[in-house]
């Protein structure tokens, strides 16, 4: 049922979301002039590396001088146009390929890069180092999740593994269901950088039961 209404989503996504993809690639290519799409590897089910699409949305090879390092919110590295399609998420409209493709989902844990500094870190650290990697890739990676709608994004990996696993242990339809439904309502608000809480009047509650469920076992 999971596969069947990943595969409904992303073909109604990709027919609807065409008009607005043709003009996020010619917002980003007149700014610059260089490439629209951004094509990364990622770790997907069982370890699985796969080619991760996205609208591109910093300077071209924003890595070359830092490495690898995980996105924060205000981040230099991103374009103005790249702002505005982060805060949306629009950005990572392309990935609905790969969940046509079955590379990923639309709800589970994010889909990693091999290997990345962490926020405030100096070591470039691989992901397939993680206690916890095992586990949390038992499943196909998402576009959105618990971890992704209720923490920040510069929130320390070994937090978020710990969402991520509850979202594992816990997962089901209705579950995908309700985590869908608020990241639409994240977009609308564009908060997906933000370092606060996305939505607290609408996810506190739910944050706290899934703290309190981590944190007593």
């Amino acid at each position: 049922m999971k596969r069947l209404l990943d595969l409904v989503l992303s073909v109604v996504g990709i027919i609807f979301g065409l008009p607005l993809g043709i003009i996020i690639c010619l917002v980003i290519y007149l700014n610059d002039r260089k490439s629209v799409f951004y094509r990364q590897e990622r770790v997907g089910k069982y370890g699985r590396v796969f080619k991760g699409y996205q609208f591109r949305s910093m300077v071209p090879d924003a890595d070359n001088d830092t490495g690898p390092f995980q996105a924060t919110e205000n981040d230099p590295r991103v374009t103005g146009i790249g702002r505005l399609i982060r805060i949306t998420a629009i950005d990572e409209l392309p990935q609905l390929l790969n969940i046509f493709k079955g590379e990923m989902s639309f709800v589970g844990p994010r889909a990693l890069r091999l290997e990345e500094k962490e926020v405030g870190g100096s070591k470039v650290v691989s992901v397939f180092d993680y206690p916890d990697f095992k586990e949390r890739c038992s499943v196909s990676p998402g576009l959105t999740g618990v971890a992704q709608v209720l923490l920040p994004r510069d929130a320390p990996r070994k937090v978020k593994f710990k969402y991520d696993i509850w979202y594992i242990k816990n997962q089901s339809l209705w579950l995908d269901a309700y985590l869908i439904f608020i990241s639409f309502l994240v977009t609308f608000q564009g908060k997906w950088e933000t370092r606060l809480d996305k939505l607290s009047f609408l996810t506190k509650n739910f944050k706290e039961r899934i703290a309190n469920e981590i944190y007593e076992n």
